[in-house]
């Protein structure tokens, strides 16, 4: 068996969270079990691709925990690994004018470019014939098109996708294994308004509540994703994450 590491693709989007320089037993601990039991399902390397989705609420910790689970995946040296954010794949804002993306509900209808997520990173990985996939469409901060910008998929690839709404009908066949980060509304609203404190100002608490929180509530409510779940981490706590619940041991 080949143990060396491999090497974790990035998104080329400026839209990233650093990963934790330190995690703590428990999270390092958690990590390591779903790594195990992804690894798990198809073992390398006549098994094909595997296709991860991470959700869960705005700032329940989403990317930060792709980027330490991807580097888990990685380390084990039986994959290389790919990692993604559904923010890479909104709908550019010069179209903003066309269409509500402000309100909770035009930003779950409307912000994210599903048609695009599909054709240029989940179908190519989806795909064995596929060669290669975009890791990023648009650039939601700069606005970049880096649509054009590819990289290589070999037949064992895991691809770690993080997002809200990942879980919607127009992308929820693709995933392999799905992880839901589990926090209560009042800690995502406070999280993200700290977090988005620098440009958002004062409209931060407001942005989250009356636009993240109502969107993710009209999630909850249309689409249910929750009993589909393979993990739910309560990520209440970063240093001490737990299982909730899990299926198809």
């Amino acid at each position: 068996m080949n143990m060396s590491t491999h090497k974790v693709h990035h998104s080329p989007s400026t839209w990233q969270q650093p990963c934790p320089p330190t995690a703590s037993p428990e999270r390092t601990t958690l990590v390591q079990t779903l790594a195990n039991r992804i690894l798990a399902l198809a073992p390398a390397p006549t098994a094909g691709r595997l296709l991860i989705g991470i959700d869960g609420f705005t700032a329940a910790g989403k990317t930060s925990f792709g980027h330490i689970l991807a580097e888990r995946i990685a380390e084990s040296g039986r994959r290389p690994v790919l990692r993604a954010t559904l923010d890479d794949f909104k709908n550019p804002w010069k179209d903003r004018h066309l269409y509500d993306r402000e309100s909770g509900e035009g930003y779950y209808r409307n912000a994210y470019d599903y048609t695009s997520a599909g054709r240029l990173l989940l179908d190519p990985c989806r795909d064995p014939e596929a060669t290669s996939c975009a890791l990023c469409s648009i650039d939601p901060l700069t606005q970049q098109d880096h649509s054009a910008r590819t990289t290589p998929l070999t037949p064992d690839t895991v691809l770690i996708v993080d997002g809200v709404f990942a879980f919607r009908p127009e992308i929820d066949a693709y995933w392999d294994f799905r992880i839901w980060l589990d926090v209560d509304a009042e800690l995502s609203v406070r999280r993200g308004a700290e977090r988005d404190q620098n440009w958002a100002g004062s409209e931060a608490e407001s942005l989250h509540r009356n636009r993240y929180l109502a969107a993710e509530h009209l999630y909850l409510k249309e689409v249910d994703p929750l009993p589909r779940m393979d993990a739910v981490v309560d990520n209440r706590d970063f240093a001490h994450p737990h299982l909730l619940t899990h299926t198809g041991e």
